[in-house]
């Protein structure tokens, strides 16, 4: 087992990366404030793993309440939340209770703004079953749900106890999510590990054939480089870079989302397709060489992600993209590459040359 801290003082937590931790029921034990949670978990997730959870919790004299809510992005809504605040009430629930997310990162988020504003907050565990929600969402806090005008618009910080990231449900993880995982892995790498950015090169092959090893590398790699982003800006407040480099790719990337409709596009499909806009923007700025640009199309193409974005319209992604949380004063902030392991976040830049970027790579 692999154990990181996440450094927030008083609010610091571990991030616990190996296989066989579902049946940990001691280290989930060790963070709670009673023997009691509510599991909150989705239709495909809770037949494969709910049960050796929850039974090895019992076993220890936990009790369990299991929420089980839709699957897929197009249910992370006020609906959903509130089916988890009716189950907490039904339930009983005190502020004792401790919210534990068994899923994705729709449920993570989901669970983490149920535990954020339920009785104005308790206690919150994330164990993450896929590989984006194990490299990046599970990690900093962020919780939310997704608004018809823009992705993740309503929500709150709020940090786990604990994050317990067991490398064995990525077993049953269908190859489109692993994929998806991948683009926000290989983001990382671009924007402030450039090693690591070239061993992904290295072995981008084993970890797309669900090598045990270099995926528990790459997940702690990458939970290493959030972690340390996280404790230096906890609540994206920092004017120059900080946190927000976390987010390369993801303001194309939400416009994609919501322009498509949520659930059309996988998340990380949409940040691989939105990374390759802010690479070519970059690019178009002078910062990145054509052999950047192509060194990051490899390497998206090698994880099995899109190399095209869909064809919204430049004026419909600009109208979506004015909603990103990154806006400041009617000021639209980019993350932008400087050089490949060097991100930046900017407001200076000529709108022909976003719209060219744009255009540039709904052509592929």
């Amino acid at each position: 087992m692999r154990r990181l801290n996440v450094a927030l003082a008083e609010r610091s937590y571990p991030i616990l990366i190996g296989g066989g931790l579902l049946s940990r029921a001691d280290e989930i034990l060790a963070h709670l404030r009673i023997p009691r949670i509510a599991l909150v978990s989705n239709t495909t997730v809770a037949p494969l793993y709910l049960e050796v959870l929850a039974a090895g919790l019992e076993k220890v004299g936990v009790g369990v309440t299991p929420i089980i809510l839709p699957d897929g992005e197009v249910h992370k809504t006020w609906e959903s939340l509130n089916l988890i605040y009716d189950a907490l009430l039904a339930a009983r629930c005190d502020r004792g209770t401790t919210v534990v997310a068994l899923g994705g990162g729709v449920i993570g988020d989901l669970a983490g703004f149920a535990a954020a504003t339920y009785q104005r907050g308790v206690p919150f565990i994330q164990i993450p079953t896929t590989l984006l929600s194990q490299v990046d969402s599970s990690v900093g806090g962020k919780t939310g749900i997704n608004h018809p005008r823009g992705k993740n618009m309503v929500g709150a910080f709020w940090q786990p106890k604990l994050v317990l990231a067991d490398t064995d449900t990525l077993r049953t993880l269908p190859d489109r999510e692993l994929s998806a995982g991948m683009a926000e892995v290989i983001k990382y790498g671009l924007i402030r590990d450039l090693p690591f950015l070239g061993w992904l090169e290295a072995n981008m092959d084993g970890l797309m054939a669900r090598d045990g090893e270099l995926l528990a590398h790459a997940i702690e790699r990458s939970c290493a480089n959030k972690a340390e982003v996280v404790a230096a800006d906890e609540f994206e407040t920092a004017k120059d870079g900080g946190r927000a480099l976390l987010n390369l790719g993801h303001t194309f990337g939400h416009a994609i989302e919501t322009g498509m409709g949520y659930g059309a596009w996988l998340h990380g499909e949409a940040v691989a397709a939105g990374t390759l806009m802010a690479a070519e923007l970059s690019q178009r700025l002078g910062w990145l060489a054509p052999a950047d640009v192509e060194r990051i199309r490899a390497l998206l193409l090698r994880a099995g992600l899109p190399l095209s974005a869909p064809d919204l319209g430049a004026a419909r992604y600009l109208e979506l993209m004015s909603h990103d949380k990154k806006v400041i004063a009617g000021s639209l902030r980019l993350i932008l590459l400087r050089s490949l392991g060097d991100a930046v976040t900017t407001a200076d830049v000529p709108q022909e040359k976003i719209v060219a970027a744009i255009a540039a790579c709904c052509r592929g």
